[in-house]
């Protein structure tokens, strides 16, 4: 195997600031989610010091990125020195130096602090448009300066995660993690569960007295509940449905997706189709966990209920 390159080994650093409100913390908080190291509110002054500081947190060939956050109220804030300092951090090869700058609007900005009740720093005892405004010209040297500048003056929070996510996901992106569960109703519904599918409309295998010892995973249970007329074109819709939804909450940056099956005891509907919905999802290149909460559970016609 050939050794990384020598931008693989390059420290990653994001300088993230901006207008007070326009949704540092925000942004701070999706890159950490990612995978970054953030920190915020930090003296600019001790960059250097900060980065040559080892972290045991990664292996020196692979840094883990880092996102420093810093605004107008931050110590001995100037922004040309500011500039400055980080011209010549960009000179090194050993990082990889970037700024983010967000902006917001002014009207949305002074709504925002309406909203919060909170007064501006650089405000004092006038209005918030006042404070805006004089920040705004403070900081125009590094929004021309910065490498990508985000406007968030109509974005909610979700939707500047997902810029964020979108514009700073790291190489190699750890993919949503996807667990498909079979359960059965009668035994209490799963804890945490995105999307739950109700298979007891399917002609139940447990009144088959030969089928009935029998689990999902079995073959003659396969052959009953294929043999359901309602079974091909609901599977297809179920399946069809979660193959249009994974991508989109991929998108949405959720960590954990489940997925999961019930029948009324978890041991012959929900486990067939469980199985068959994890095969489809492999077959689609997705890699999901599969698990059958109740397939060791004793089968009980009181359970059951009354056949059809």
């Amino acid at each position: 195997m050939a050794p990384p390159s020598t931008a693989d080994r390059r420290q990653r650093v994001l300088l993230v600031t901006g207008l007070l409100g326009a949704g540092k913390t925000t942004a701070l908080r999706a890159l950490e989610d990612l995978g970054w190291e953030t920190i915020d509110n930090f003296p600019v002054r001790l960059l250097t010091r900060l980065l040559e500081t080892p972290t045991s947190s990664a292996p020196a060939d692979h840094p883990v990125p880092l996102a420093i956050g810093f605004d107008s109220r931050t110590r001995g804030f100037d922004p040309n020195k500011v500039i400055d300092r980080v011209k010549k951090l960009a000179e090194r090869d050993d990082l990889v130096v970037t700024t983010l700058f967000l902006d917001c609007g002014g009207q949305e900005l002074e709504r925002r602090y309406n909203e919060t009740r909170r007064p501006h720093p650089l405000a004092q005892d006038r209005p918030a448009a006042s404070g805006i405004a004089a920040e705004r010209e403070l900081l125009e040297p590094l929004r021309r300066w910065a490498d990508s500048v985000i406007s968030t003056t109509a974005y909610t929070t979700n939707q500047l995660q997902q810029a964020i996510r979108e514009q700073f996901m790291p190489a190699g992106e750890r993919a949503t993690t996807l667990t498909v569960t079979s359960f059965g109703f009668a035994r209490g519904m799963p804890p945490v569960a995105d999307l739950v599918f109700d298979m007891r409309f399917l002609d139940n295998p447990h009144w088959d007295p030969v089928l009935r010892p029998l689990t999902g995973q079995d073959d003659a249970v396969a052959v009953h509940i294929r043999a359901d007329p309602a079974f091909e074109e609901a599977f297809a819709r179920i399946r069809d449905l979660i193959l249009l939804l994974l991508p989109r909450y991929q998108a949405q940056g959720k960590a954990y997706v489940n997925i999961a099956f019930g029948c009324t005891g978890g041991r012959h509907r929900s486990v067939f189709v469980a199985e068959q919905i994890a095969a489809a999802l492999r077959g689609a290149g997705f890699a999901p966990t599969l698990l059958h909460r109740n397939l060791g559970s004793r089968a009980a016609d009181l359970i059951e209920g009354t056949p059809a």
